[in-house]
């Protein structure tokens, strides 16, 4: 089993950008692929971003392609979403998601959520 913390979220203006902390305890960190997902108030959880457990390989989703990077530091059972050029769009409750078997792309793949921090991008 595995314990998620996020960090990091806060009040943005458009343009701005943000950089989230995940930190992982319990079971060793590199036996789970890592990924970021989001929700906005009335919406479904969405992909984000995702990274395999070496960190070689990464996914985004389309909305956050070129603006967003995923990253991991084994070593320290960290995990992190870098946010740049903000969009009021993205505005959402981010979530850090750990999954055992798949490098996850969707929330059915996920294995373990943290409890999420509030990121609100103001116009």
């Amino acid at each position: 089993q595995v314990t998620l913390v996020e960090s990091g979220g806060g009040l943005v203006q458009a343009g701005g950008s943000l950089r989230l902390s995940c930190a992982a305890s319990g079971r060793t960190f590199s036996s789970y692929a890592m990924g970021w997902f989001r929700q906005a108030p009335g919406k479904e959880r969405e992909f984000v971003a995702s990274i395999s457990w070496s960190g070689h390989d990464t996914y985004y989703a389309d909305s956050v392609k070129g603006r967003f990077t995923i990253s991991r530091d084994n070593a320290k059972n960290m995990v992190y979403l870098r946010m740049n050029n903000l969009k009021p769009e993205d505005t959402a409750d981010y979530y850090c998601a750990a999954a055992e078997w798949t490098v996850p792309k969707g929330s059915g793949s996920v294995d373990y959520w943290g409890q999420g921090t509030q990121v609100t991008v103001s116009s």
